[in-house]
């Protein structure tokens, strides 16, 4: 079984009954991951398995501290034996040091899971935030506004979300940055 093949049986046994929402939006997420193939290269699939894992820590199966990137890289790492870049790239998705520190784990999720290489960061991110909970696509505004909405202002996730705010932003237009740059060198001359 392949990385993506098995990281899309793992999601679905974690997420689709217990939490069809998270499961829908999961995959609406490695769809996004996918569409990037063009500016990922030879992490395209690694990518996509993150993409498709990155909430598996919202599983009450495997959920012990509540905080999900940590609670599913841990998964991955101990009980899987994932490979260690789709667990860092689980561990910090999303700005999750940011989280971390409002749950006061970042010192625990910074020591235990080193950061992946900026770009791949910033592409699950992306994928993550032009996502919504339904698994369709959206813009990084109108995800972070329903988060908010959600979650409330005033909650962990609310006063996170709200910080991680501008690094979200310059996240997404990194990746379109690299996209139109593809997109361009592709275009006939």
């Amino acid at each position: 079984m392949g990385l993506t093949e098995w990281a899309y049986a793992l999601s679905e046994s974690l997420l689709s009954d217990p939490l069809p929402r998270r499961w829908a939006h999961s995959l609406g997420v490695a769809k996004r991951a996918r569409s990037l193939g063009p500016i990922l290269g030879d992490d395209a699939e690694l990518l996509e398995a993150a993409a498709v894992l990155h909430d598996i820590g919202y599983s009450p199966a495997i959920a012990t501290t509540g905080f999900h990137p940590l609670d599913g890289a841990r998964f991955l790492r101990a009980q899987e034996r994932a490979d260690e870049r789709v667990v860092r790239l689980v561990a910090h998705h999303s700005c999750a040091l940011l989280e971390a520190e409002e749950r006061g784990l970042r010192q625990e999720l910074g020591e235990e899971f080193e950061l992946e290489r900026p770009d791949l960061v910033d592409a699950l991110l992306y994928c993550d935030m032009t996502t919504t909970p339904d698994g369709t696509h959206t813009t990084p505004a109108e995800r972070l506004n329903e988060i908010v909405q959600r979650y409330g202002p005033d909650t962990i996730v609310g006063r996170f979300i709200q910080r991680a705010a501008p690094e979200i932003h310059a996240a997404a237009k990194r990746v379109e940055d690299r996209l139109a740059q593809v997109s361009a060198s592709n275009q006939p001359m």
